[in-house]
């Protein structure tokens, strides 16, 4: 994690003139960092990981250059941390995140890492409709989880949930997992080769559960990978990870 923090410091300093600061709320840590590419096409978000309680945008910067490397946006939006809040006020914020970026006038393809994973899925289960008469039904087009949670409920039990403060009903109400599917777009899960069992299983399971209807979906194992290593490829332009994030934003 020092090594994500150098190595986003040092992008940012060396790409002063891409970066935009977006408020997407009053808080301290409701920012957006846009990294700017050609300013055509799809925007694609990065939402960091840290169990939904550490670390913010800030350290994932150089995550972006992979894309922009290619003339893709990448957002990385920043959010608040339980406990101070619950992972469920944590959605609401990425969903204002994804609302001010949607101001832009682009679609979104949203990736994440861990918690991040989690959430990204969660964008594109949402009914934007609902949540928003104001914008349009596909604001997002695509996810791609990276190492994601999609049931919550195997966190109850664990030391992780001193901060969440789930019970079996909260877990599963901010599972996407048991949400109503996804009408459109994409689904791609990829989890670390190293990675324990349970990150695999959950990879697979919502991508046979939203595949089974309709959505379209892929499941890949990056090789020799472990939960924190698994997102370097982003940085790379050349990564099969940054190509397909490409192909997902249509480039």
């Amino acid at each position: 994690m020092a090594g994500w923090s150098r190595d986003a410091a040092a992008y940012r300093e060396a790409h002063r003139e891409r970066l935009k600061a977006i408020a997407y709320g009053p808080g301290e840590r409701n920012r957006i960092d846009l990294f700017a590419g050609d300013g055509t096409g799809p925007i694609v978000v990065f939402i960091h990981g840290g169990y939904w309680q550490a670390l913010d945008g800030s350290s994932f910067s150089h995550l972006a250059a992979g894309l922009n490397a290619h003339g893709v946006d990448v957002a990385l939006p920043s959010y608040d941390l339980c406990p101070a809040v619950s992972v469920g006020e944590i959605i609401g914020e990425m969903r204002t995140a994804a609302r001010e970026l949607a101001k832009l006038g682009r679609p979104l393809v949203v990736s994440g890492h861990s918690a991040g994973g989690h959430l990204a899925a969660c964008m594109l289960a949402t009914d934007w409709r609902a949540f928003d008469a104001s914008l349009p039904e596909n604001l997002v087009t695509a996810a791609y989880a990276i190492s994601g949670l999609f049931d919550l409920r195997p966190l109850v039990e664990t030391s992780i949930n001193t901060a969440l403060k789930l019970d079996d009903a909260s877990a599963k109400g901010v599972s996407p997992l048991f949400w109503k599917l996804p009408m459109r777009g994409a689904l791609d899960a990829v989890v670390g080769g190293n990675e324990s069992a349970e990150y695999l299983r959950q990879s697979r399971t919502i991508v046979d559960a939203w595949g089974a209807a309709g959505i379209a979906t892929r499941f890949a194992t990056i090789p020799d990978a472990n939960h924190f290593t698994v997102i370097a490829p982003l940085a790379d332009p050349n990564s099969p990870m940054t190509l397909r994030l490409k192909q997902l934003a249509g480039r």
